[in-house]
């Protein structure tokens, strides 16, 4: 074209647990049955959602008002109820216009992303959830600035390391926290998340937290909400009904906004996420109809209690599969619906390979391999044709570690326990 209209940030742009599921629907064409645990989606990993809420939804549809535009920000009822939800158990006074509803959270972090200055950049954890990696990378047109998670340390930050980073990158204008975190299943200390509030304020800085996962912790752990510590602090809460209700079709999650009129950039910038939205009119009215009445239903607790003792079995089921594997680490998940394995650095290479019986699979994953990639996603690629799981390489997590990310999602314990055995049967052969 005479003119360059590639964005300067289009080559950031990678969401390989999509791409995982392409290469598996080619390998499905070809006949194999594929167990998907790449993705992080409840209803279609089978888990049933159940009657008593699927007739809140069948009352708001007969509605008329449920198929007209709501106010921008969203419906009035529902952000007062959710500000009052949180201002109960928060430290800091949130109000109904400190609420915005978006069509789902990736809608929100292309807004929060695509409206920061090009050379304001947010600290983004490393493994680090792609949705967001990209997002940052994206907007600032080279890649992420990040901070490491250990699995040293359970995957915990070193308080010290994420100061240093904000001191030497001027650039440096706000923290992200994914709480519980995406990939690796870790839960935020309540100390740390607080300390780490107090370098946001220490160095006028702004937090942007994701808390989707908010309730589905587990083990014995309990997880402390940003509003519980964010005194004066600026700060972006990311909520959606997606992982938690669940229902991930729906496309409804919202921000809440802390301590915007304490700091007038902060504000302007926040003015500047909703005016962004207002183009778009609104978010989709019907989730938004219903939230309170599902979250308020006497069975919804205990249907997510249920949940959640699922996915906290699961996690240690496969803690146990993975423990004692020479050349591998897995700490055990404490919140999410993920579990994060780890091979050691230089035990995985470019010549591994592993048995995969139908030959038109096996060629299709030789051509795949040839080119050059992350080692890790290569045993991915050769997991998928000859053990028919997918899994996300951890690669692809903005990260220099190798390893997979799989769901906990399976509801049948036999089918998990089989599925957590065909991984460990491939790891074992691809390190021999």
């Amino acid at each position: 074209m005479r003119k360059d209209i590639i964005h300067i940030g289009a080559g950031e742009l990678h969401y390989e647990i999509q791409g995982m599921a392409e290469v598996a629907n080619d390998l499905q064409r070809l006949g194999l049955s594929i167990s998907r645990e790449n993705i992080g989606d409840p209803v279609n990993k089978g888990q049933p959602l159940p009657q008593w809420l699927k007739m809140i939804v069948q009352e708001a549809v007969r509605c008329d008002e449920t198929y007209g535009y709501c106010p921008t920000k969203g419906l009035l009822e529902t952000r007062e109820y959710l500000a009052a939800k949180v201002s109960s158990e928060a430290r800091v006074a949130v109000h109904p216009d400190d609420i915005l509803f978006m069509n789902g959270l990736g809608d929100a972090v292309g807004k929060i992303f695509g409206f920061l200055k090009r050379t304001a950049r947010v600290l983004v954890p490393s493994p680090g959830y792609t949705t967001f990696t990209a997002a940052e990378a994206a907007h600032a047109g080279s890649p992420p600035t990040t901070y490491f998670l250990d699995p040293h340390r359970n995957w915990l930050p070193d308080l010290e390391d994420i100061e240093n980073r904000i001191m030497y990158n001027q650039a440096v204008a706000g923290i992200l926290i994914i709480n519980p975190d995406n990939p690796t299943g870790m839960v935020w200390p309540r100390q740390l998340l607080q300390d780490v509030v107090g370098l946001a304020k220490k160095h006028d800085l702004f937090i942007i937290c994701d808390e989707v996962y908010r309730n589905i912790v587990y083990n014995g752990r309990t997880n402390v909400s940003l509003a519980e510590l964010i005194g004066d602090v600026p700060a972006i809460v990311m909520r959606s009904i997606s992982k938690e209700m669940p229902w991930p079709g729906a496309r409804c999650g919202w921000l809440e906004f802390y301590n915007a009129d304490r700091d007038e950039g902060f504000r302007k910038y926040v003015d500047s996420i909703i005016n962004a939205k207002m183009l778009e009119v609104c978010s989709t009215t019907l989730p938004q109809k219903v939230l309170p009445a599902i979250l308020d239903h006497p069975e919804y607790r205990p249907f997510l209690a249920e949940r959640v003792r699922l996915y906290e079995k699961n996690a240690n089921l496969a803690h146990e599969a993975f423990k004692d594997i020479d050349g591998v680490m897995i700490n055990r998940s404490d919140g999410t619906f993920y579990t994060t394995v780890v091979f050691e650095e230089g035990v995985i290479n470019n010549a591994q390979t592993l048995t995969i019986k139908d030959q038109q699979a096996r060629r299709y994953v030789e051509e795949l391999v040839s080119a050059p990639m992350a080692n890790d996603k290569r045993f991915a690629y050769y997991l998928l044709g000859g053990g028919g799981v997918c899994v996300v390489p951890l690669s692809s997590f903005t990260t220099g570690l190798q390893g997979f990310r799989m769901t906990l999602l399976e509801t049948d314990e036999k089918k998990f326990c089989r599925i957590t055995d065909t991984i460990k049967s491939a790891v074992l052969e691809y390190l021999a």
